[in-house]
């Protein structure tokens, strides 16, 4: 039976405060919802609708409890414009820590938009990367606008927040190509298999105090008129540069 303290308690997790007060957060739809429950995350609650629990009914079992709502209930509970038929409400995992440098890992500075820091987390998925790491200053990969913009992908991409400045001097032997407006051509820079990739702020950059860690700027060349390209794009083009080298 869905109470009135449980409708405050999931619309109170829209607040990065109330998260990690309670270590839970929100995830939505039929997509996302199915890709958690295929992963080690914990699931405290599921609210379903009656259609989507005769149709999934082989998954229920891998919530801790499972609660039936109708539509009108179901809006209550969602952040969405058009309320899906599922939404689960999830245990944190315990804070990731980083861990070593295999492969590409993503070095996030400042990236504060959470639809931004979403689709990175989304791509890593895509490309193998299975390591981002943030500044404190990024956006929290718990807030609904990561988990949705992520399309289930945070689930498998380990995302830790620390110190960027201290981790990259952690892994001093390894490569750090910093993404910059005048750096070489990524189509003809020569990547390490085994490198970290520094994508700077939307508006700012890389800060200051990072410019002198990085091993080699590149870029993207451009052919038109505009000023910039959108940080969460630009890190898509150079990590797919970076593994058609390796694959």
């Amino acid at each position: 039976m869905l109470t009135k303290s449980t409708i405050k308690l999931v619309q109170s997790l829209q607040d990065k405060k109330h998260r990690r007060e309670q270590s839970l957060f929100v995830a939505e739809g039929e997509k996302i919802v199915s890709e958690v429950l295929g992963s080690k995350i914990i699931v405290k609650t599921l609210f379903a609708t009656p259609l989507w629990m005769q149709n999934n009914a082989q998954n229920v079992h891998k919530a801790t409890e499972c609660i039936v709502v109708d539509d009108k209930q179901m809006k209550q509970l969602s952040a969405l414009p058009s309320p899906p038929g599922v939404l689960i409400v999830c245990h944190m995992a315990a804070a990731e820590t980083p861990v070593a440098v295999q492969g590409l890992t993503l070095l996030l500075d400042t990236i504060q938009d959470p639809g931004n820091l979403g689709t990175i987390i989304r791509y890593a998925d895509w490309y193998g990367i299975t390591q981002i790491i943030c500044s404190d200053a990024c956006a929290d990969v718990y807030s609904p606008k990561v988990i949705q913009s992520s399309m289930g992908s945070f689930s498998r991409v380990h995302v830790a927040y620390t110190a960027l400045d201290a981790f990259i001097r952690q892994y001093s032997g390894i490569p750090v190509y910093g993404a910059l407006l005048q750096g070489a051509s990524i189509y003809h820079t020569k990547f390490s298999k085994d490198c970290m990739l520094l994508l700077g702020n939307e508006g700012s950059g890389i800060s200051r105090n990072l410019l002198p860690l990085v091993t080699q700027a590149v870029s993207i060349p451009k052919r038109g008129d505009a000023e910039s390209l959108n940080a969460a794009i630009a890190g898509a083009i150079i990590c797919d540069a970076w593994a058609r080298q390796f694959s």
